[in-house]
C-alpha cells in the first residue's frame, strides 16, 4: 500500500512512519509534505496514493484547502489535535479521525477499518456520526489536567489553569504559571502540545506554548508576522511567523 502524509511537524511525521512500518512491511510511504501548497502542487504531478495520513493544521493553512484545490478520491486518515474539525473532515473521503497524539493501536483499528472496507466494496462508506462524537468526549477527558513539578526538595501539582506558558530557554523547558513562577518539566514542547486542549494551548514557535489568555497585546510586525506581548512577561520577542499568523488568529477566534 502507498501512502502519503501530510504534516508539518517533523517529530509527529517521523512518528506516523514509523507506526505504518510497523504495522505492514507492505506499506511504502510516499513522502512527507508539510505545507498546502507542496500537497496540491505533489498531487497534480503523482497518481494518487493509496491512503492518505494528514494533519489539519499545515504550515500555510488547513489541509481543507488541498481537497478543495485537488479532487481526491483515495480514502484519507486524518491525524490531529483539534477536534473541533471532525465533521468537517468527513467531507472528504474519511474512514478515520485520530487525535493525537496517535498510538499504535489507534492507527491498527484504522488500517483494519480500511481493509475490511476494501474486501467488501472499493467505495468507501459514510462514516457514523454517533462513532466519531462518542470519541470526541473520550479523548477531551484524556488532554493533562495538572502537572507535578519540583519545588525545592518538594513536588507541587499546578493546575493547567494555573499555567500562562511553557517556554524553552538555555537547553530546559519550562513552565511558567500566571504569576510569574517558573519550574522546568520533563516534556519537550514536541510532547507538550499532544497533551494540552488545543482549545486553550497553542504552538507559537519553536520556543513557546501559550495559553490564550496569556497574550494581552498582539500587534502587526514585518512580514506578515504578529508580535505579542505576553502576561507575565516574557524576556525576549515573541513573533507568530508568517506561516502560522493565519492559524493563530483561527485559534483566537475559536
Amino acid at each position: 500500500m502507498r501512502v502519503l502524509i501530510f504534516e508539518d511537524e517533523p517529530l509527529a511525521a517521523e512518528r506516523l512512519v514509523k507506526l505504518l512500518c510497523e504495522y505492514s512491511n507492505d506499506i511504502r510511504v510516499l513522502t512527507t509534505i508539510p505545507s498546502v501548497e507542496e500537497a496540491v502542487e505533489w498531487l497534480l504531478e503523482n497518481p494518487l496514493p493509496d491512503l492518505i495520513l494528514s494533519d489539519i493544521h499545515l504550515a500555510d493553512g488547513l489541509c481543507f484547502d488541498i481537497f478543495k484545490k485537488v479532487k481526491v478520491k483515495c480514502p484519507v486518515i486524518f491525524c490531529t489535535a483539534y477536534e473541533e474539525y471532525a465533521l468537517r473532515a468527513f467531507q472528504f473521503h474519511s474512514i478515520d479521525y485520530l487525535l493525537k497524539p496517535v498510538k499504535y493501536s489507534m492507527l491498527e483499528q484504522s488500517l483494519q477499518k480500511l481493509e475490511e472496507m476494501r474486501s467488501v466494496s472499493p467505495l468507501v462508506p459514510e462514516p457514523k456520526i454517533d462513532d466519531i462524537i462518542s470519541m470526541m468526549k473520550s479523548k477531551e477527558a484524556s488532554y493533562k489536567s495538572r502537572f507535578m513539578v519540583k519545588l525545592g526538595a518538594k513536588i507541587r501539582a499546578v493546575k493547567v489553569e494555573e499555567i500562562a506558558y511553557f517556554y524553552s530557554h538555555d537547553k530546559l523547558n519550562l513552565l511558567v504559571t500566571r504569576d510569574g513562577y517558573q519550574y522546568p518539566v520533563d516534556y519537550s514542547l514536541e510532547e507538550l502540545i499532544q497533551l494540552l486542549d488545543p482549545r486553550h494551548f497553542f504552538h507559537i514557535n519553536r520556543k513557546l506554548i501559550i495559553h490564550i489568555d496569556s497574550a494581552i497585546e498582539i500587534h502587526p510586525y514585518f512580514k506578515g508576522r504578529l508580535k505579542l506581548v505576553l502576561d507575565p512577561p516574557l524576556n525576549e520577542e515573541v513573533l507568530v511567523s508568517s506561516q502560522r499568523t493565519p492559524l493563530f488568529k483561527a485559534w483566537l477566534d475559536q
